[in-house]
This record gives structure tokens, sequence and C-alpha cells, in this order.
């Protein structure tokens, strides 16, 4: 199994087949509009501009399941990512990514690389107490620990690497070259 087994649906509803996707290089990220690392989407809309050119795709899932930080509709949530950061990648429908309701694809994705920690420092012992406090209510199946957790997949559709919110996106960045 590979994520181009998995069918999504765009933020206008409609049925998307992964193998859309393949043989290019994906980051697939879940993602909120109200949250602390949503200045993420800076970096994420440089490296897409910079290297979708040599095959690289961004796949952004919002989800309001962290502390309500994407309450937004589809619309709403695609022309705030629009009009504040310039955002080119494409937006999918707003999907849970945990609890029996969880999107298939993020249930793959976090079973294939499954979460470990949220690094060290102040700012991961901050993460480890709110996801620890929101992810109660999904036990076993709290397979995403917080929003802009992103899943690099190579180009045969295989999972390569995760990296949590607080992974720098320099790093993320230096990873995506790498498997480019």
């Amino acid at each position: 199994m590979t994520v181009y087994d998995f069918t999504v649906k765009d933020r206008k509803g409609e049925d998307v087949s992964l193998s859309e996707y393949k043989g290019k290089v994906l980051l697939i990220v879940n993602t909120a509009t109200g949250c602390g690392f949503t200045p993420h989407y800076e970096p994420l809309e440089a490296m897409y501009r910079d290297l979708r050119g040599r095959g690289f795709e961004i796949l952004d899932f919002p989800c309001n399941q962290f502390a309500g930080q994407a309450p937004g509709s589809d619309d709403e949530i695609h022309e705030f990512c629009t009009v504040k950061f310039g955002t080119e990648f494409p937006q999918f429908s707003k999907i849970d990514v945990n609890g029996d309701a969880a999107s298939p694809l993020f249930a793959y994705l976090a079973t294939e690389k499954p979460f470990t920690s949220f690094g060290k420092g102040l700012k991961a012992a901050a993460m480890n107490k709110f996801a620890g406090m929101n992810n109660k209510k999904f036990g076993e199946k709290a397979y995403i620990k917080w929003n802009f957790t992103k899943f690099l997949i190579d180009r045969d559709g295989s999972v390569v690497e995760r990296f949590e919110p607080t992974v720098d996106m320099g790093v993320v960045r230096e990873a995506v070259e790498k498997v480019l």
C-alpha cells in the first residue's frame, strides 16, 4: 500500500485520487488557521514555489480537532490562506485526523510513521501537555498530536519521514530537497 491508494475530497467536495500525484515528492500536512504554528504557511509556500518545478507538491488538509483552531468553512479557510500567505498549493476539504472519523489517509500515514516526540525544550514540553490533554479523548486513535504535522512522501508513494510541528522548517526543507 502507498498513498496512491487513497482518495480524498478537494475543498469543493469532489473526489481526488492521490494516484494523480504519482512520481512526485509530496509533503502532506494537517493545518489550521488559528494555531501558533499557522505561520508555517509562509515557509511552506516558499518551499512550494521554489521546488514545485522539480516535481514537489504540498497537500494541505485543514483540521479543527486541536483546540478548535480551524473553525471556518473550506472556502473561508482557503480565502484566509491565499490572502494572508499567498498559498498556491492544493488545499483539500477539512478532515478529522484522529478518532473514529479519522481520515483513512492520516491513519495510514501515522501508522507508517508513528509519533516519537516533540523534541526537547520548552516548546516541546508545552506541546506534550497540550497534545496530551487534547488527545485523551481519541485514545489509541490519536494518530496526529497537533496541527502542522508533516509527512514526506517519496516519488514511489512511500512515507519516508514525519515532522512534528516543533521541527524547524529549515530541517523539513532540507529533507524534501534530499528526496527530490
